[in-house]
């Protein structure tokens, strides 16, 4: 589930509140055994991919999202729950890589670990076969269309941690901060207009009156 965070902003030395999110990806994952080594692999994110979060409102995410914080210590987790910690690369048992498909990973599974063995042998089932992402957005782009629906790119994100799921979803909050953002731009966009015709009412009003002093 998306979280809120409170951070330290040395600049204005005060404290500022961040909103994660978690995205589904709709991609397969596969088990791999090298010796007593047990993996879980497959893409976390891809690339260009369209995903509808809400009627009128999509997004994707572009090629290069991840590279800036790849360097991250990233956690792999079951279900976005952070009891349930499968790798981590800081500890070097989680692998990611970007290439031309998208976020790629590779999950050294603990043998000793029950609930990670109970995890791996569901993927190698196929009963477990998709997973998200939790991050926070830190640019993107924003296109309205002419039908009147808005795509978001996301071109840079802070990655937190990627998981495997059961039921990977869009979250009601994340809808609804999407809506509240499409919301904003569109008041904004309103109060633009409403000033706009403002000045032209007055420019117009104003010209009978300089004709005539002329």
């Amino acid at each position: 589930m998306p979280k809120f965070l409170t951070t330290y902003d040395k600049d204005s030395q005060s404290f500022r509140l961040e909103r994660r999110a978690v995205r589904p990806v709709h991609t397969d994952f596969s088990t791999r055994e090298d010796g007593e080594d047990h993996f879980i692999e497959g893409y976390f994110a891809v690339f260009n991919s369209i995903y509808e979060i809400a009627p009128g409102m999509t997004e994707s995410v572009a090629p290069g999202a991840f590279s800036r914080s790849l360097a991250n210590d990233v956690r792999a987790l079951t279900n976005h729950d952070t009891t349930l910690v499968l790798g981590r690369t800081k500890a070097h048992t989680l692998e990611l890589r970007e290439d031309e498909h998208g976020l790629w990973g590779r999950i050294q599974i603990n043998p000793n670990d029950r609930d990670a063995m109970n995890l791996y042998e569901r993927v190698k089932r196929g009963d477990v076969d998709q997973c998200s992402f939790g991050f926070q957005i830190v640019a993107e782009e924003t296109d309205f269309r002419a039908d009147g629906s808005v795509h978001w790119t996301i071109t840079d994100v802070e990655l937190y941690e990627v998981s495997a799921c059961t039921f990977p979803a869009y979250s009601e909050t994340n809808i609804s901060a999407r809506s509240e953002q499409l919301a904003d731009v569109k008041r904004r966009e309103l109060e633009a207009w409403k000033e706009k015709a403002k000045r032209r009412i007055t420019h117009g009003s104003e010209s009978p009156a300089s004709q005539e002093k002329d």
